[in-house]
């Protein structure tokens, strides 16, 4: 009987991952596959072939991307993403979604940005605690109004990192990581299992 309960829990964690990889990748290629719509129906490889092929909306997804980026980087295309933006900015409730995503992904995929460049240990929930961060920026409005040296801290939940909470938090209070952003998230996401190095940053701040 323990062995078969060790077989079917051995099992699990062959077939739990796998369907979940599985999972999000079909879910990631469908909504991909929703740009062949954009074809005239004469166009798309359903009605040329006679039968759906999963997976060609990526490609697709990837050459539309490509010839943006291509187009916008020409004087004629910035001046149309400039318009193009400029009329965005004019929609009351629109501007103010779209401005606020465009500075989070200007700054996390131009690499010119401060936007998670450090994994810190904050103090959270409750002073006895701590919990893995990423420090952002502080609004220049903000450190105006604050009395010392504060960093702006993003606190990942688990399993979901892109939810979280964000706080003002003196510098002094915060111990600063020396991981990886990457392997930070592998931490939060696995809820600690995948960290080979929790117990040495456990002692790093037992002996603090």
């Amino acid at each position: 009987m323990p062995n078969l309960k060790r077989y079917f829990i051995t099992g699990l964690l062959i077939w739990i991952p796998l369907g979940i990889t599985i999972w999000i990748l079909d879910a990631l290629l469908g909504a991909m596959d929703q740009t062949l719509l954009l074809l005239p129906e004469q166009w798309q490889p359903a009605h040329i072939l006679g039968f759906r092929i999963p997976g060609l909306g990526v490609l697709l997804t990837g050459v539309v991307i490509l010839l943006t980026g291509v187009f916008a980087t020409n004087l004629i295309g910035q001046r149309l993403v400039k318009i193009w933006e400029g009329i965005l900015n004019r929609i009351p409730v629109v501007k103010s979604i779209y401005g606020s995503v465009k500075q989070v992904s200007d700054t996390l995929f131009s690499g010119s940005g401060h936007a998670f460049r450090k994994v810190l240990l904050v103090r959270y929930p409750h002073p006895q605690a701590w919990a893995l961060a990423f420090q952002t920026n502080v609004p220049s409005e903000v450190a105006s109004r604050l009395e010392g040296d504060y960093v702006a801290a993003f606190i990942p939940t688990t399993p979901s990192p892109v939810n979280g909470f964000y706080f003002y938090v003196r510098r002094e209070e915060t111990i600063e990581v020396d991981i990886s952003v990457d392997l930070a998230l592998k931490y939060i996401v696995s809820m600690g299992v995948v960290a080979p190095q929790a117990k040495q940053i456990a002692n790093h701040y037992a002996g603090d």
